[in-house]
């Protein structure tokens, strides 16, 4: 049977169970809307803007272990989807991006609406393809899909011109495909796995260093168990949330610029390191040279080899699916492991660190940022689904709010992109029906993408937004107060709206908090008297409060500046 492109389009994404499309549309793929009218197995979600298009379907990925899609119109729509594809790139999230574009004959015509879509996204999408020919789209777009999700997951886009969506053709679906030049490393070499097992008997200050990676690869219940096994200190970056339950004692918390003393002590002083899905990012190990300073074996476990050595050599380097790599090293440790064999006094030391208790912090008569994340984490059991923007308020929910599971953490962490809290929310709940889901953002972030409270007003997605609120760039603020003796060049924001009667006018509810008393009634009262309403929740925090610990830039791990020094 004969078939349009546009139509071709849909049967591709009913072919790959896709559930959403979160888009926007425009001139040149209003064929393929046309076909998404047609029928009801692929629903779409109406963004109000390109970016929260992409920022949503990105969510939907993250949260669940699916791709998400996105689809948007020439021009203009392509080059505001540029800031989410980029931001899901940084962090390796699947995604298919799919653009219109203008009919064949008018490419490279500056045509109405015309932009070099593949060469403004390719620096920033793992590939992306243009289809010319209608014969062609269906092997593109899985391809498209192949290429998104396996290996070093990443977004893909397919540019598709409007005359190729309405040609016709025979539909052919292949139910898997291969390709010549992809084919990604899964299975872990067994003699490098083998070495990596013998350093780890043989290490007297060891720690597990889990980041982003074990998530993607569904790999959490591996590395619990072998943590567990092994009774290793684990610490996480901030994409590697959730991958090991914080509540247990064997967590020593977040490492890098905002980690704690305990993290970041274990991890510069470690005689052996086991990095896993991470990759020694400045934000985590601070100034190379620093790290570099102290005698250290390092094992490196990546599906990308590209990430191995790449910033910090490594000794064992061993590519592959981090989940398959710890099931090896699991099989290994149960035939003959020594646990806590001479780690005695390295849980010691550790236990000194902890002592500081970094995290403490004194409630003033403003109310504190942390004492709303402890909160929060309480009211919802830490059971939450938490979104967030980027700033001050990104680290406080990474510093208290416990992940005990994957996926639950939901926040952009290499390209750092503020707006993204609300949209990520709408994503996670199109991907998980009926969950709780608080986005913690800022005064300022919140503003960047908040016409998407529209949006979530007309499919009816009762995102709690946590707004900690202290009038000024709070991230900007602390170093401008830290680094550039408080000269506070742009960092206040003082024509703020009246964020209780701005989400009232798009139909929520809207509340201001200014008292520390009042910070837990309501928090209960929007998690449970409004379960199924937005919620804004305006809490007015203390203007100077500051994240700490922190390593300022070009310093290394082990010189943190802590609240109490100052």
């Amino acid at each position: 049977m004969m078939i349009s492109g546009a139509e071709i389009v849909v049967r591709c994404l009913q072919e790959e169970k896709v559930d959403y499309v979160f888009g926007y549309p425009g001139g040149s793929v209003l064929h393929i809307y046309d076909a998404l009218f047609k029928q009801d197995e692929v629903k779409h979600i109406l963004v109000r803007h390109e970016q929260a298009a992409v920022h949503a379907a990105d969510a939907f990925s993250r949260s669940s272990q699916k791709v998400g899609v996105a689809l948007v119109t020439s021009g203009p729509g392509v080059t505001n989807t540029v800031t989410g594809i980029a931001t899901a790139y940084m962090d390796s999230v699947p995604l298919v991006v799919i653009t219109g574009q203008v009919p064949t004959a008018y490419i490279g015509q500056d045509a109405f609406q015309e932009c070099d879509t593949v060469g403004i996204t390719r620096p920033c999408v793992k590939h992306n393809f243009l289809v010319k020919d209608v014969r062609e789209l269906a092997l593109t777009l899985k391809k498209a899909f192949h290429i998104a999700a396996t290996g070093r997951p990443g977004p893909v886009v397919v540019d598709i011109p409007k005359d190729v969506t309405a040609q016709v053709c025979e539909f052919d679906y292949p139910k898997s495909i291969q390709m010549r030049s992809y084919n990604p490393v899964v299975k872990g070499h067994l003699g490098q796995i083998k070495k990596a097992v013998q350093l780890l008997q043989e290490a007297k200050r060891p720690i597990i260093y889990a980041g982003g990676g074990a998530i993607l690869s569904d790999a959490a219940p591996q590395l619990t168990e072998l943590a567990r096994k092994v009774k290793f200190p684990v610490t996480n970056t901030l994409m590697g949330l959730g991958s090991f339950p914080a509540s247990d004692p064997l967590f020593v918390g977040m490492l890098g610029m905002h980690g704690t003393y305990e993290a970041n002590n274990a991890m510069h002083y470690a005689d052996v390191i086991l990095a896993v899905g991470a990759r020694f990012d400045d934000r985590v190990i601070g100034n190379p040279e620093h790290f570099g300073g102290e005698q250290r074996r390092i094992i490196h476990i990546d599906i990308d080899p590209s990430s191995i050595s790449k910033r910090v050599k490594v000794d064992v380097p061993i590519v592959g699916n981090v989940a398959d790599v710890l099931d090896e090293m699991i099989k290994l440790v149960e035939a003959g492991f020594r646990a806590d064999a001479g780690v005695g006094d390295w849980w010691k030391q550790i236990e000194e660190w902890r002592g500081r208790d970094c995290l403490r912090y004194r409630q003033e008569q403003y109310i504190m940022p942390q004492f709303v994340m402890e909160k929060l984490y309480e009211v919802t059991g830490g059971d939450a689904f938490v979104t967030s923007d980027v700033g001050q308020h990104q680290m406080f929910a990474a510093q208290y709010y416990k992940f005990d599971k994957p996926r639950r953490w939901i926040n952009s962490g290499g390209l750092g992109t503020m707006g993204v809290g609300l949209p990520y929310g709408m994503g996670v709940l199109m991907a998980n029906p009926g969950a709780t889901v608080a986005c913690v953002t800022g005064e300022a972030s919140i503003q960047m993408c908040i016409q998407e409270l529209s949006t979530c007003k007309q499919y009816g997605l009762p995102v709690k937004i946590i707004n900690l609120n202290n009038g000024m760039l709070g991230m900007v603020r602390q170093w401008q107060e830290m680094f550039y003796s408080k000269r506070y060049s742009e960092s206040y924001v003082t024509s703020l709206p009246d964020f209780v009667k701005l989400a009232e006018s798009y139909g929520h509810v809207g509340m201001k908090i200014e008292k520390p008393e009042d910070v837990e009634p309501a928090l209960r009262k929007a998690f449970t008297e409004h379960k199924d309403d937005l919620v804004f929740l305006d809490f007015i925090i203390d203007p100077e409060a500051n994240v700490f610990p922190m390593v300022a830039a070009g310093k290394g791990l082990t010189e943190m500046i802590l609240a109490e020094d100052l």
